[in-house]
């Protein structure tokens, strides 16, 4: 297969897809070329990092059939198009999971200890140990995990090792789990900020999260709190957040914010990074070579596996839970023909066929099952019809 790699990439990966006979082109660009490159190079497969994938890149490439996204958001890239057109978009989940609760935490002990503000005392060679030696230190005080994925419960796991206590909320977290992690259940975000002394954001950003932490959200926190994002600046209202830094006396450490650049390097502009309550990193969460190195594997191993099997792992963009009505369960002769004329008379009913399986028996002159999943239910009378047909044994009809 043809694959596209349009970000940095560790060299081992991209020469272990060498090495799979797979033809591999680097070309390390941005959202603006990308179109015009996948006219060019017509590849099988995508490989993107921060690169954003629209509409009119997918559309630029008829021969594009999987789009992978080497780290676990995938928000950078228009799903609704690729499913529209049929193309598979997988991501690398909970590989720099490590990575982002490393810097959650270390966050957290900048904001108390204002690190920041030390180091940058002493390099203008200011000595002011009475500011800084007013830390309130955390062993003891409640930490608020909102979202308990992979990166949430290794930051609950670490915070529990610092003698803290831990709040959590997720949607999927039952009382029982949550005493199986050693945390505590929150049944709402507010009722876990309302609580904790530390609040920081592990969910996926999708429409349901957009401004999770709101106004009612920091209302809820206690005044002096600490807050902490590395997901994503659209779970934050940041109107919201400004609010509570003037009013609540509130401290925000943040790895990423609205409109922040998609270049590497450059000018940066926005308003809350100038205040003093805050600190602002450049969205870094996942950039250790362990994780880029883990999460470019992973992306090795989903292309293998496509090439290989055609089966996509971690794919985000197809249904789970298809909206077939009936089971059409066809046994027949393993002949040429057979399965598209049982598929010719089911479009003569207008009924629309969501997936379809076909198992071969073993042995020889064998014969096969063909489970087909139909939005649609078929009368005796087209029943019948397949049953009819001259290498059908029996078809049968179950509702799902």
């Amino acid at each position: 297969m043809k694959v596209l790699i349009a970000d940095k990439l560790p060299p081992a990966s991209i020469s272990a897809l060498r090495a799979a006979g797979h033809d591999t082109i680097v070309e390390v660009m941005d959202g603006a070329i990308l179109r015009e490159t996948l006219a060019m190079v017509s590849p099988d497969v995508l490989v993107v990092r921060s690169t954003t994938v629209d509409r009119a890149a997918l559309l630029a490439c008829p021969m594009l059939s999987l789009v992978v996204r080497a780290g676990a958001g995938y928000d950078s890239i228009d799903t609704a198009a690729a499913s529209a057109l049929g193309i598979f978009v997988a991501n690398c989940p909970g590989k720099n999971a490590h990575a982002v609760a490393e810097l959650t935490i270390g966050l957290m002990v900048s904001l108390d200890r204002r690190i920041p503000e030390g180091v940058q005392a002493a390099r203008e060679g200011r000595w002011d140990k009475a500011r800084f030696a007013r830390a309130r230190g955390f062993a003891g005080r409640t930490l608020g995990v909102i979202g308990l994925g992979p990166i949430g419960r290794l930051v609950a796991q670490m915070a529990l090792g610092m003698n803290m206590h831990v709040v959590a909320w997720s949607r999927s977290l039952t009382t029982q789990r949550a005493k199986e992690l050693g945390v505590i259940w929150a049944p709402t975000p507010e009722e876990a900020a309302a609580v904790s002394d530390v609040v920081t954001l592990h969910v996926a950003a999708h429409a349901n999260t957009r401004h999770l932490a709101g106004r009612s959200f920091f209302e809820a926190m206690k005044p002096g709190a600490y807050f902490i994002n590395t997901t994503r600046s659209s779970v934050v209202d940041e109107d919201a957040l400004a609010w509570a830094l003037e009013t609540k006396g509130m401290r925000a450490a943040l790895d990423v914010c609205s409109g922040e650049p998609r270049y590497k390097q450059g000018t940066f502009s926005w308003p809350l990074a100038q205040h003093e309550g805050v600190y602002v990193t450049h969205h870094i969460g996942a950039s250790t070579v362990q994780a880029q190195e883990a999460t470019a594997n992973e992306a090795v191993q989903i292309i293998k596996t496509f090439a290989e099997e055609g089966v996509v792992r971690n794919c985000v963009n197809v249904m789970l839970h298809p909206a077939a009505t009936h089971l059409l369960t066809v046994r027949h002769r393993d002949r040429v023909g057979v399965l598209a004329a049982i598929l010719d008379i089911v479009r003569s009913a207008n009924i629309n066929v969501q997936e379809m399986e076909n198992l071969c028996f073993a042995g020889q002159d064998a014969a096969g099952c063909a489970l087909i999943r139909l939005s649609g239910k078929p009368d005796e009378a087209l029943i019948g019809r397949i049953e009819a047909q001259e290498h059908v044994f029996a078809a049968s009809l179950t509702t799902l």
